[in-house]
């Protein structure tokens, strides 16, 4: 016993934790691996572990029926738990007043009632998929684009939201005349179901797609890159590259949540990024500072939330004067000068303003 006591004292005068500090993350049904909200989510709790030098884990959700159960034990063994995804929300609210003493980070997600141990990030999806859906409607050559959605909720559908206002401001600021098809999954984490819109959508003459299905948009981009290589009898860069330069013909994906160019580059014409990585990453780190705030935080492009991928194998196909355009809108959003609609209602009556470019 004596010395047991010793080895305690001896532990705390060296500065050694004895009780290290873990962070835990339930997935929604997507999982890991679907090269996008969730895998962008785990990336920023995996810098902060990194930073921190603290412990991580991952509880994989396979139906809705495991939230509740997964969230209740992550919340019994991690000092940060979080939930990942729309769908957690009722979930979330039912486990985290049962733990006071954890921390609780949800994404995704806005609740009625907020302990001060619950932090959400909800971020300004339209802000982001504006800026994609002017780039698809300056690129398109058949006048025909596509929208595939997974379930329409509501992060999915201000993505969808923003996409058509890019397409419209770009219309009606170059007089084009541009048709959307949309199409839904139902789900997140069937790429077969997302490919097989795609296949759909280009057969109907769209030749480039904005896919906002989580993991269902991995068949998307498959199926634009084998659109694409078809086309040129190639899926080398370069020669995609030279074949669109010199035909102006293509077959294109937009990725979503996260930079997802590098998954068929060429044929992934550029991603509508919100910074989960940015949220996960701070939601651990106040936790372990101890600066938890509980709380609801929205994200947009003002805060560096949202925004669009650096483009690293497609921007020199599209036009500069193009990009500048986008740049100067970007910035009118930044300013509260331009509102991009979030709901159907506001879509609906969105009319462009008048909209001088400085050059």
């Amino acid at each position: 016993m004596r010395k047991a006591l010793w080895l305690l004292v001896l532990l705390l005068v060296v500065g050694v934790p004895l009780l290290a500090f873990k962070v835990i993350m339930v997935t929604d049904t997507g999982g890991l691996g679907d090269k996008s909200f969730n895998d962008g989510t785990w990336h920023g709790i995996q810098m902060a572990a990194e930073e921190l030098g603290i412990e991580a884990e991952v509880i994989q959700s396979y139906e809705q029926a495991d939230y509740v159960p997964n969230l209740t034990k992550a919340a019994q063994e991690a000092d940060v738990v979080f939930a990942v995804g729309f769908m957690m929300t009722d979930a979330l609210a039912k486990v985290a007043p049962q733990f006071p003493d954890t921390y609780f980070v949800g994404i995704d997600i806005v609740l009625e009632d907020y302990p001060p141990n619950v932090i959400t990030f909800v971020f300004k999806e339209e802000e982001s998929a504006f800026t994609v859906g002017y780039i698809a409607a300056a690129m398109t050559k058949t006048g025909i684009v596509g929208f595939v959605g997974g379930i329409p909720i509501p992060p999915v559908e201000r993505f969808r939201y923003g996409f058509e206002t890019g397409v419209k401001l770009y219309c009606d600021l170059h007089g084009k005349d541009v048709e959307i098809l949309r199409g839904y999954t139902m789900v997140f984490d069937d790429p077969k179901k997302g490919k097989d819109l795609a296949v759909s959508q280009f057969a109907q003459g769209a030749d480039i797609i904005f896919a906002a299905a989580g993991a269902c948009g991995n068949g998307v981009i498959e199926a634009a890159k084998e659109y694409f290589t078809s086309l040129v009898g190639s899926d080398d860069l370069v020669d995609l590259i030279d074949y669109y330069y010199k035909t102006e013909q293509g077959f294109f994906a937009i990725g979503v949540d996260v930079d997802q160019d590098y998954m068929a580059p060429g044929a992934v014409l550029c991603s509508s990024m919100k910074r989960i990585d940015v949220a996960s990453y701070y939601g651990v780190k106040w936790a372990y500072e101890g600066t938890f705030e509980g709380g609801l935080k929205k994200l947009g492009l003002k805060d560096k939330g949202v925004g669009i991928s650096p483009m690293k194998y497609t921007k020199g196909l599209i036009p500069t004067k193009v990009l500048a355009e986008l740049q100067y809108l970007i910035s009118l959003v930044e300013k509260g000068e331009l509102v991009i609609p979030d709901t159907q209602e506001e879509l609906d009556a969105f009319v462009t303003p008048p909209i001088e470019f400085p050059f």
